[in-house]
């Protein structure tokens, strides 16, 4: 039966090796990313919500036309 321990001491020195070939960012290009993802997030946030007032609207008012 093999060693389970060789086997995690393997997955973490190949982890390692593949961590160090990485490209970090710096700090800045880091805070430009986090901006960019911030102003992203709250435009699709508010055109998610525009649709989904728009949409409630026209179904409250078809709805009213159906009743009435």
């Amino acid at each position: 039966m093999k060693n389970p321990f060789t086997s995690i001491r393997l997955f973490y020195k190949e982890t390692m090796t593949e961590l160090k070939k990485a490209s970090w960012p710096s700090k800045t290009e880091l805070r430009d990313s986090t901006i960019v993802v911030l102003i992203a997030t709250a435009i699709l946030g508010s055109y998610i919500a525009l649709i989904d007032f728009s949409l409630m609207n026209g179904v409250e008012l078809l709805t009213s036309w159906v009743r009435g």
